[in-house]
């Protein structure tokens, strides 16, 4: 197999792989084709009004303040007073669309969703406000249309504000609040004028949905504990009363509306969400109104947490709820069928009915879940052989008949807590079950990528080995073996037979028929791995111990860095000591001494908070001027001046390089300021922010080709984009980074010596443009593998160095302030993964540059780390 050949089946494979991961693990978990299930006893509640305030955690709502009075009066009022209130426990990824899609539609959204930016929905899926009558909502743009496009019929309508409205920057975003409480109100008083209009509200099933988002926007733009979420908070509280009011008189007190107040994530203190923190995965609930129970006074009640004692609610009964039960819950207040998607189980503590309801809720909301259960298995059993296909035992046809007979006795019977009992244990079999079927195809999926997996990474390994390396003797090119070929290509047949009677998916085919040529391309590479196992077995037993433990080390440190950064520090120390160990301080003790201070300065990082938790514009701006610092000294370094610059040209580069630095300085500077006052976005510094961002990417190419110069010129380029991403001591990361690559550089060198491998190429005068005597390629050395490593550690420095970006969490909209600061999500997505990138460059034209200067083809050690990588 050739060079080209290899390489782009390479990129195949991986394309594989990564497409694997979302079959495998995140494929959508709805079915279709089940029947909608509605108890048929009259329901307590004719509307339902839905206030969903994005962003709110839950020990912002319920605790008191300072002067020991309650953040939201009314609804403090409420739950002591007039209804019932707990906690909602979200899940991961703790995001606006997921959030909602669970509150409304009562299901987990699967993570397909976020390729439409959590906006359009990837799959069709019911929910109450399909259900319902009519349902009238208002809010954010981002939000609402998903749940009328899936809608069936012309009966849930919206009412959005422009999503130019939703600025980060904004004066006060709590207008976001005020806007849909005004259209709400002045909606109700239009309708007083409009005969269909009031005549719709005034029939059964209604819903009204209020989608509030300003204490989301005042999270991320101030920060949680800020002055300006509180007040939202109380904007809130009083829009709410006044909704509720309002309301209530307009019916004429009829005693038929249910309100429900709640979020849809919560936040971190440093103004993000996404990942599975406390702050981010309990929300409020409060519900009052038609239906629903009292407060209830308890003497006693246990949490694993302390917050019953903080809000100085102990003696108020607190019922924690899944996010995904609230959907079953607004279903059962206003008498519609439940989601057919649902997941959720009827919090029956909330309800004020009577035991027979109760009974009859509970019961329809078990058949419902069962419906998918029953759809779910249908549909695999059809796709599997009946004699490989294992049911789901605990809920077998009979059982599933026992269950529904003995639930419809008990409730016949009056029996009513057994019969909620039963329906109980029903629906957490059928959840069991669900989950069985949906992950049934697995295992099977999963091994058949991982035999894929170990393949490529064997095939790799067999092909640098017999390329680039002496290990083997000169293999001629021996004929095909037919029979080799036949059998490999008869098992392939087998499998794509066993698929095509199973009606399996394309994609199944892919993952399952990929290990066949993986292997057979192994397998051809039989005399290598004789010959590299005669090799072996001629080394010196503790020569290979010592090296396999140095490379289980190097592995393991890699691996727990991507869930403890601190392991990256462990890392960086050892690299500081291996000139030590080597011997190479010895020859080159002033690099010496540089690379280990680099070392040290760069395991700092990881111990460092994770980004945007403490923003820091000084530092950003010190950042800057250090960066213009260091430019200045390159300019008067007498050692570069010979051959640094070669006409006026490069000087204008240079200059105009650190002018774009001082811009971005300054920019970032004034940003932060006239966003701390409220005065917006400047237009001015959007405009350079953008010409910033096109020029990084067009300069380097303008530098001079001489190696450090060139090298330079990319770290000032992407630097001063960097700084316009950056909110705190992140900004200080790429300067100390680059620092140590350049050094890098010059050790390698060094080590090229110290190794007798090739003499030491003067780097001060290496210019890319000269063009590579291809004799001059080396073969790979032991020594080769140590520096492919050093590059793969170094790309995971690059993306844990400064906080897990691996996470949504970690994204905080304040580093795109320089670029915009209105909401959009594949816009802001984008500059901060060009910040997470900047990084992958510097350390890609360095290892670059370690390549070219050691005399070794690109292929060759980039080929070492590939397995390296993949293994990751």
């Amino acid at each position: 197999m050739g060079i080209p050949v290899f390489i782009l089946a390479g990129l195949l494979v991986h394309c594989v792989f990564l497409v694997s991961i979302f079959e495998i693990y995140f494929s959508s978990p709805l079915v279709h084709g089940m029947t909608p299930q509605q108890t048929l006893l009259l329901p307590p509640a004719k509307r339902l009004v839905l206030f969903v305030a994005d962003g709110l955690r839950a020990d912002s709502l319920y605790e008191l303040n300072s002067n020991n009075m309650p953040q939201a009066p009314y609804l403090r009022g409420i739950l002591e007073n007039n209804g019932s209130w707990g906690i909602s426990h979200t899940r991961v990824p703790t995001e606006s669309r997921p959030g909602h899609v669970a509150l409304i539609a009562g299901f987990y959204e699967d993570v397909s969703a976020v390729a439409k930016g959590w906006k359009e929905n990837p799959v069709e899926f019911d929910s109450v406000f399909n259900e319902s009558k009519y349902t009238w909502s208002w809010g954010s743009p981002d939000i609402l249309p998903m749940f009328a496009k899936g809608a069936t019929g012309d009966h849930v309508y919206t009412f959005c504000y422009t999503a130019e409205s939703e600025d980060f920057g904004a004066q006060d975003a709590a207008e976001l609040d005020m806007w849909v409480f005004d259209h709400v109100k002045s909606f109700f008083n239009s309708s007083r004028s409009n005969q269909t209009l009031f005549s719709a509200l005034n029939e059964d099933k209604v819903i009204l949905f209020l989608h509030l988002l300003g204490i989301d926007t005042n999270g991320h733009a101030h920060r949680p504990n800020s002055r300006e979420y509180k007040e939202n908070i109380k904007k809130v509280d009083e829009g709410v009363k006044e909704i509720a009011l309002m309301i209530d008189n307009f019916y004429g007190n009829d005693g038929k509306t249910a309100f429900i107040l709640t979020s849809d994530h919560g936040m971190t203190d440093w103004g993000t969400h996404g990942a599975g923190h406390p702050s981010e995965t309990l929300t409020p609930l409060i519900v009052w109104g038609a239906g629903v129970n009292y407060p209830q006074k308890v003497t006693s009640q246990f949490f694993e947490d302390n917050f019953l004692q903080e809000w100085k609610l102990e003696n108020l009964k607190r019922l924690d709820v899944n996010q995904a039960d609230i959907a079953p819950l607004m279903a059962s207040l206003i008498g519609v069928p439940f989601p057919l998607n649902s997941v959720g189980t009827l919090p029956l503590e909330y309800l004020n009915n009577s035991a027979h309801f109760k009974a009859e809720s509970m019961f329809t909301n078990a058949v419902q879940i069962l419906e998918q259960f029953k759809v779910k298995m249908s549909h695999k059993k059809e796709t599997t052989l009946s004699f490989l296909f294992t049911p789901f035992k605990p809920l077998s046809d009979s059982e599933q008949i026992n269950f529904l007979k003995k639930a419809r006795l008990y409730i016949q019977q009056q029996k009513y807590d057994e019969a909620v009992s039963l329906c109980k244990t029903l629906i957490n079999l059928a959840l069991e079950g669900l989950s069985y079927y949906h992950t049934y195809d697995r295992l099977f999926l999963g091994l058949s990528i991982a035999v894929s997996f170990v393949g490529w990474t064997a095939y790799v390994i067999l092909v640098i080995i017999k390329t680039y390396t002496n290990l083997t003797k000169t293999i001629q090119a021996n004929k095909e073996s037919t029979v080799l070929f036949y059998s490999f290509a008869f098992v392939g047949m087998i499998i794509a037979f066993f698929l095509l009677i199973q009606t399996s998916p394309w994609t199944y085919y892919i993952y399952c028929l990929l290990p066949v040529p993986v292997w057979y391309a192994v397998v051809r590479e039989l005399p290598v791995i004789q010959d590299l196992a005669a090799n072996l077995l001629s080394l010196h037993i503790s020569q290979t111990v010592g090296f396999l433990l140095v490379c289980t080390l190097g592995i393991e440190i890699l691996v727990f860095s991507f869930f403890y950064r601190s392991a990256l520090t462990i890392g960086l120390l050892l690299f500081a000591g291996w000139p030590v160990i080597t011997q190479l301080w010895v020859q080159a003790k002033t690099t010496t001494l540089i690379w280990i201070l680099l070392c040290v300065l760069l395991a700092v990082f990881p111990l460092m908070p994770v980004v945007g938790r403490e923003p820091n514009i000084p530092l950003v701006i010190a950042a800057g001027l250090l960066t213009l610092l260091i430019s200045c000294f390159s300019l008067a370094s007498p050692c570069n001046s010979k051959n640094k610059y070669r006409n006026n040209e490069d000087l204008k580069v240079h200059f105009y390089q650190m002018l774009s630095v001082t811009l971005s300085t300054y920019v970032v500077s004034s940003t932060h300021d006239s966003l701390k006052n409220k005065q917006g976005l400047p237009i001015l510094n959007q405009i350079i922010s953008w010409m910033t961002l096109v020029s990084s990417s067009v300069l380097p190419l303008l530098s001079p080709t001489f190696l450090f110069q060139r090298l330079f010129s990319i770290l000032l380029s992407l630097m001063s984009t960097y700084l316009l991403l950056s909110t705190g001591y992140e900004a200080l990361f790429p300067l100390v980074l680059s620092g140590l690559m350049f050094v890098w550089i010059s050790m390698e060198q060094e080590a090229l010596q110290h190794y007798g491998l090739s003499l030491k190429p003067k780097l001060a005068v290496f210019n890319f443009t000269c063009a590579t005597d291809i004799t001059q390629f080396r073969q790979l050395h032991l020594d080769d593998v140590r520096r492919a490593f050093f590059f793969v550690f170094f790309i995971v420095t690059a993306f844990f160095g400064t906080g897990n970006i691996a996470s949504v969490n970690s994204f905080d909209p304040a580093s795109v302030y320089c670029f915009l600061t209105v909401f959009s999500p594949f816009m802001m997505g984008g500059l901060l993964l060009l910040k997470v990138v900047i990084p992958f460059v510097l350390v890609s034209c360095a290892f670059e540059a370690v390549q070219v200067t050691t005399q070794l083809s690109s292929k060759r050690v980039c080929s070492w780390s590939l397995p390296m990588k993949t293994g990751l």
